[in-house]
Parts: structure tokens; sequence; C-alpha cells
């Protein structure tokens, strides 16, 4: 059997006025995804445990089957590990955005978490830049992908650094940074490192984009995963844009493909996604398939741009599966991670809704695909890390 691990990040939602009291899935064109959840199990999981951030990156740990609350140690670390870095056990990785704030200072706003979706060529001679300037025995930059970037404090997992709280950018839009720049004060280094990165960020000779700052957050010790091949029995692979879900595929074994054209938003390469994971499945078992255009729309606040990136979804992602895979044995879990609701553009702790389409289930006859009639079916899993597993006994993989 095959199993398909479909994921639209961030597609989750609320009922909006702009869309007559719909969500932006409700909204969405998905007859695919209707008739998956209509001849398959629907219900909710429980993707971030109580008490921690809901971020991809707890949330897409779950969906793998490893319990956040175990295993997650922040933001950074799942990047490095995408990246293969090598770290020391008490190294502290920083997620470092390149950002644009109307003034670094405590009367300044948070204006753009992704400095206008920079393009990796745009950031990478800015990041080399801050290497090459403020690089030192304590601080290195490592350049990633677009905004995405990460910062490695040398022995800092022993410092007070690793208490240290800033905000991820997308969470404060349009919002003070006076309450993280209270808090990145208190580490002099840091404090001093942002300075240093702003006023080099302003020489136009070095940056011609918008980004006017770093932002250093989602700190933590190096990542250790247990292997997805030993606890699933499957050979499996992660196909997406972004380093957190190739870091999350890195650290535990699995493999990942790189996709050309796959940007994160969403004009990403649809097409080569699927080519790569029917690919993949000629001689393996597990693929996990994932896109963060809903998420990016939702950022951005766009409805009807989150609208049209579900819709797609749906059109180019799971349709063309199921054309390709009809009369074959088959198995498809489709969701997404958490909730990034338009109002808020940013992520929420809503369970999110799940289908389970294959042997072994029985057909739910819901109409459609949404978190309104995920929560009708009264099916709901309280552990999020769970669902993978509750899938596979379903499907009598194990």
């Amino acid at each position: 059997m095959k199993l398909l691990y479909l994921i639209a990040d961030g597609m989750g939602g609320w009922p909006m006025d702009e869309l007559g009291g719909k969500t932006t899935m409700e909204a969405a064109v998905t007859p695919n995804m209707d008739e998956l959840a209509r001849t398959g199990v629907v219900g909710r999981a429980q993707t971030v445990p109580e008490g921690m951030p809901p971020g991809s990156d707890v949330a897409n740990m779950s969906l793998l089957g490893f319990d956040p609350a175990q295993y997650h140690t922040g933001r950074g670390p799942i990047e490095a590990a995408a990246q293969g870095l090598e770290l020391a056990p008490d190294d502290l990785v920083w997620r470092l955005n390149l950002v644009t704030v109307s003034k670094l200072t405590i009367d300044g706003y948070m204006r753009d978490y992704s400095s206008g979706h920079i393009s990796t060529e745009q950031a990478r001679p800015i990041v080399e830049a801050l290497q090459e300037k403020l690089g030192n025995d304590m601080y290195t930059f490592y350049p990633g992908v677009q905004y995405r970037h990460l910062l490695v404090q040398k022995e800092g997992a022993l410092s007070d650094d690793a208490n240290l709280y800033v905000n991820p950018p997308h969470d404060i839009t349009d919002k003070p940074i006076k309450p993280d720049l209270r808090n990145i004060s208190k580490s002099p280094m840091l404090w001093d490192l942002l300075f240093e990165a702003n006023e080099l960020m302003n020489d136009r000779d070095i940056n011609m984009s918008i980004s006017n700052s770093i932002w250093p957050w989602g700190q933590g010790r190096p990542l250790n995963l247990p292997n997805f091949k030993e606890t699933s029995g499957m050979n499996g692979a992660v196909i997406s844009a972004v380093d957190l879900i190739k870091g999350l595929g890195y650290a535990s074994g699995m493999d990942v493909i790189d996709v050309d054209g796959a940007t994160g938003l969403l004009d990403t390469n649809y097409q080569g996604k699927i080519n790569a994971a029917l690919k993949y499945l000629e001689n393996n078992d597990f693929v996990f398939v994932h896109l963060e255009g809903p998420d990016e729309c939702g950022h951005g606040g766009n409805a009807q741009d989150k609208v049209e990136a579900i819709s797609r979804f749906d059109a180019q992602v799971v349709a063309p599966l199921r054309k390709a895979l009809k009369g074959e044995d088959v198995a498809w879990i489709i969701t997404c991670d958490h909730f990034t609701p338009i109002v808020e553009r940013t992520h929420t702790m809503d369970a999110v809704p799940f289908i389970l389409n294959g042997p072994g289930c029985d057909a739910s006859g819901i109409e459609s695909f949404s978190e309104q009639t995920a929560d009708s079916t009264g099916l709901k899993l309280e552990n999020g890390h769970e669902l993978l597993s509750y899938a596979f006994k379903k499907f009598g993989i194990k």
C-alpha cells in the first residue's frame, strides 16, 4: 500500500463576513477533498499541545507522529537540521528572519516579517555580509531560503539567552516591537548584534531590498528525533519548499526531495511536486507533501488569495495524484498543520480537520470538507501526534 500525506499549511480558519459567513475552506472549490471526505473518515486533531506555541514547527512535528512535548527544542534547530549544520550539544540555534520594521526603537512596529517575500538571490548576499562583518567566535550567520535564515550562538544553550522569548515576527505584523526589544535587551551581546546588523543593512551597497533588520527567535538546542522508518516501518520522504519540513525529514532519517521552482507561495511548482511524489512512490511507501501557500496568504491577511490557495491545493495537488493513482492500493491523509485565520494573520490553537481515506475507513457521508463538517462527526484526537498511528491502524498498516 502507498500512503500519501498531503498538508495545506495554515488551511484552517474562521468564518468571515467578507465571505458571507464562510471560512476560506468553505469558500474554496474543493471537489476532490469533498469526495475523499464523503467516502472516508473525517475528524479533528489537536496538533499543538496545551502550553506550546501554535507554530508550524510544533504542528508538523505532531503530524509526523513525534510528540512535540518530548522532542521539540525550537524552530531554529529544525531548520539547522535541513541545512546539515554540524552543531555542538550546547550550541543555541536561532531562526533569523530578515524583516522590515518601521524603525528599530521602542516606538517601532513590525511592518513585514518577510521583507516583501525577499528572494533567496537578494537575501543571500545580505546574510553573507552579516557573517563577514559581524560573525565572530560566538555568532555565526547561515543563509537559508528567502527570508528564513539561521544564527548559531556558540554554547548559547548554557546562557540565559536560551530562555529569552522573542515573538515570531509573523505573529506581530503591524504591532509594536517594544516588548521584544525589551526582552532582547536582557542579552547585551545579542542587543548589540541586532543594532549593528540594522546599521549594516542600511548600507545600500549591501542591501537593496526593503529589509532593514534581523529578527532572532525560536532558539533551542540541536534537534534529535527517532528514525521514521524504525518507528513507522515505512520508507518515507518529505516534499516541501521550506527548510522547516526538510529539517524534520532529515532529523528523522527520511528522504528529502527538492523540487525546482517550489517557492512556498501561491505560485509554487505544483506539477513538480506531483511528479516527485509519484516517482518516489514507484519504489517506496510513504510521502509527505507540504504546501505553504495557504499559510502565507493567511499571514498576508488576504481572504481571496487564501481561498485561491486552497482551491489550487485541491485542483493541482489532490486531483492529479488521485488521477495518477486511480485503481492502485493507496491510502490518503489530508489535513493542515494549524489554523491561520485571516482576521488574526497568525496561527491559532484550533484542532485541525483531517481526512483519512483508504482500507478500513467507513464513509462519513458528509457533503464537503471543512472545519465545521469535521466537527460534526464528533471524532477528535486530543493528541495530534497520534493521528499517524491512528491512520495506520485504520488502514491496517500496523
